[in-house]
């Protein structure tokens, strides 16, 4: 008969072999099979790291790439995570760094909020993606270091720099500013589309939560990456630029200091905004020798970063006679055919205003052909002097608010960061003026007629200058002028902007507009752009020569236009500081361009040759 109690002894000694074999087993498995728990037990901290999303790119009216996004990496580093006996040497190699340079990255201002040691800065940025290859694989060597990626800008063509703008690194105002939106070291538009459109471009953050050893290594993601967002990639812009057509104007204003404007009259749109001289845009390419090459702009005494276009303010010369021509006619103070006499100039009471020798000018279209100092000047003051000579303030004023529905001494409201708003006199600043400098004497018509020809205090953007040019292309009416026509979002979405689609009016019977660009026309055929023709192109334009005021300066070139005449597609305007007479250089610029966008091409022996002429022109002081 068996002993119950050794019965019962080996029962239980049975069970604790079986749960020791389970919990050995168990143990085996949490610590040498089951990774995912042996890295949780080393687990000694969770950091949350920013993914940056890819900047939308931008495109020109035809989807022809302007701008994209080049890899770029920098080197962050958690200071208390260091090891204090890492290789430092090998690490110096590997990321390229003097002793110096080193030194310089590693020691922070502690005391300074700007610095954390438990916080990740960054130790070298602008890593190229060959630099990186080269030490990635040896970067878990050096616990506390990783490489963070971040999109800069590229740009496949040397054009559009001053349209297109650059991104730079926030500063400590923009990182107040925009609290949670951006970080130290983060990017922003700086100038430009990618300054006006920043919110569009820039996208949304993400963030990557992961669990970290005692070594600061990453081990795996935290929770699964049920906390991690995915950053949201910037929206593109479809702009209403013409490559081509930049690209060809830039060349054509190369060695010269000034701007071109063209623009679609039938919706606003930019076809090419010049502004010269210019920049390669990839010089300011976020890399080691960026900030080489934007001092070396900074200091250039021909200010490549001043957009001439928007802030240019210049005198619009003789173009601005169109403008006094249809409100003249608007007031019912000009008839079409009138006669008015110059003889050689406007001549009153010991003041004059020159004027070329030209065939008699018997109507306001033949005036305009051949550009009579005489016969503005005598409207001008009609105008000024409708309500007496010796109330002129109130003609004045009349004047000027037909300058206003043209969009003068206004920002026109163009989608870009900067703008000016350009200049006209009032009569309350010429009763201040006369009052200051003039001891009291009253001011009359005659005393600011430089006015009727485009001088004086009146003063206009050449994005102004091209606006009224597709006015009279439209025959009364202009759309804002922009630069974006679409956005295309990630998800394949489109928005087309709608801001600009509503048709300005400038309150001026369509009527009037018909002998201007009757004159208008037969100033390129016969007129004072004769060397602007194009023979099959019904290009009608006006020139302009505006007085420069520097000592020894030339006189600035000047020439607004549109064609053709009965389909308009395109407006534009061309100002050559220095550059002489009006069909000298601005002129055959802005033909040229026309042709170009026309026709795709430059025909013609002629043609040819005067495309030559202005490529080796050097109009630089």
């Amino acid at each position: 008969m068996s002993d119950p109690f050794s019965n019962r002894q080996l029962t239980i000694q049975t069970i604790f072999a079986i749960a020791a074999v389970v919990l050995i087993f168990k143990a085996m498995q949490l610590q040498l099979l089951d990774n995912k728990y042996r890295s949780e037990t080393s687990v000694s901290a969770v950091d949350k790291f920013t993914t940056y999303p890819p900047r939308g790119v931008i495109y020109d009216r035809n989807e022809e790439l302007l701008v994209y996004n080049n890899p770029m990496y920098d080197l962050m580093l958690t200071y208390n995570q260091m090891d204090p006996e890492m290789n430092v040497d090998k690490f110096r190699k590997l990321v390229k760094m003097s002793p110096e340079e080193y030194e310089k990255a590693l020691n922070k201002d502690w005391r300074s909020p700007q610095f954390n040691k438990s916080i990740p800065f960054v130790f070298k940025d602008k890593i190229s993606a060959k630099d990186f290859a080269f030490f990635q694989e040896n970067l878990y060597e050096f616990p506390g270091f990783f490489v963070q990626l971040r999109n800069v800008r590229g740009y496949p063509h040397n054009y559009a720099a001053g349209v297109l703008g650059y991104i730079r690194e926030v500063n400590r105002e923009e990182v107040k500013k925009y609290t949670g939106i951006y970080s130290p070291g983060d990017y922003i538009g700086a100038s430009g589309l990618e300054q006006a459109y920043e919110e569009i471009l820039r996208g949304e953050k993400g963030a990557r939560y992961v669990l970290k050893n005692n070594l600061g290594r990453v081990v795996d993601s935290y929770d699964n990456g049920r906390l991690d967002t995915a950053a949201i990639s910037g929206k593109n812009l479809i702009t209403t630029l013409d490559l081509k057509l930049q690209t060809y104007g830039e060349q054509l204003m190369a060695n010269k200091i000034g701007s071109v404007v063209a623009i679609e009259p039938k919706t606003g749109e930019v076809l090419a905004m010049i502004s010269a001289p210019t920049y390669n845009p990839n010089l300011l390419n976020i890399d080691q020798d960026r900030n080489t090459a934007y001092a070396k702009l900074l200091r250039d005494t021909l200010q490549p970063f001043f957009n001439r276009a928007v802030l240019g303010e210049y005198p619009p010369g003789s173009p601005f006679k169109t403008i006094v021509a249809l409100a003249a006619m608007q007031m019912d103070l000009l008839e079409p055919n009138r006669k008015i006499t110059c003889n050689g100039g406007y001549f009153l009471g010991g003041a004059s205003t020159g004027c070329h020798d030209h065939p008699p000018c018997t109507s306001v279209g033949i005036a305009i052909q051949h550009s009579c100092n005489a016969y503005f000047v005598t409207v001008f003051r009609e105008i000024v002097d409708q309500f007496g000579f010796h109330n002129p303030q109130t003609g004045l004023d009349t004047f000027n608010h037909y300058l206003s529905q043209f969009g003068l001494n206004q920002e026109l409201g163009i989608d870009f960061p900067v703008e000016r708003d350009g200049n006209f006199p009032s009569s309350t600043y010429y009763n201040d003026y006369f009052d200051r400098q003039q001891k009291g004497q009253k001011w009359n018509s005659l005393w600011v007629r430089s006015l009727a020809i485009g001088q004086g205090e009146i003063l206009m953007t050449n994005l102004q200058i091209a606006n009224v040019a597709a006015i009279l292309a439209n025959r009364g009416f202009y759309h804002t002028p922009h630069l974006v026509r679409e956005i295309h979002g990630e998800d394949g979405k489109t928005e087309r902007l709608s801001d600009f689609n509503e048709p300005i009016q400038v309150g001026i019977d369509p009527e009037h507009f018909e002998v201007v660009i009757d004159g208008m026309e037969m100033v390129v055929k016969a007129g004072t752009a004769r060397g602007s023709y194009i023979s099959d192109i019904s290009l009608c334009g006006k020139t302009g020569t505006a007085e420069n005021n520097q000592r020894g300066g030339k006189d600035h070139s000047i020439f607004f236009a549109f064609a053709p005449k009965d389909d308009p597609q395109i407006a534009i305007a061309v100002y050559v500081e220095n550059g002489g007479f009006g069909g000298t250089y601005a002129g055959p610029i802005a033909s040229l361009m026309v042709e170009q966008y026309l026709k795709d091409e430059i025909r013609g022996p002629s043609r040819k040759w005067l495309e030559k002429r202005i490529l080796d022109a050097n109009l630089k002081p």
